[in-house]
């Protein structure tokens, strides 16, 4: 999960990414970041997120986008 947080810390410094459950339905994270952290995710964990993955509650927690990753990596 660090290496997670590590990425959201670089990529919005100002958002306190821990006790967050709604990053994406609160405007916290965008369309735009959304982006950025597939292509990240993808790289750092060795998974592939698909457009059928792109569903904002995929993205609205730290636990969420882990949740995604760990499924992703056991298929």
């Amino acid at each position: 999960m660090e290496q997670l947080m590590e990425i959201l810390r670089e990529l919005k410094p100002d958002v306190d990414f821990a006790g967050q459950k709604r990053l994406f339905d609160d405007g916290l994270l965008d369309s735009l970041d959304i982006v950025s952290l597939v292509s990240e995710i993808d790289d750092a964990f060795d998974v592939e997120i698909t457009v059928v993955d792109l569903k904002p509650e995929n993205f609205n927690s730290v636990e969420a986008m882990m949740a995604l990753i760990e499924r992703l990596q056991g298929e």
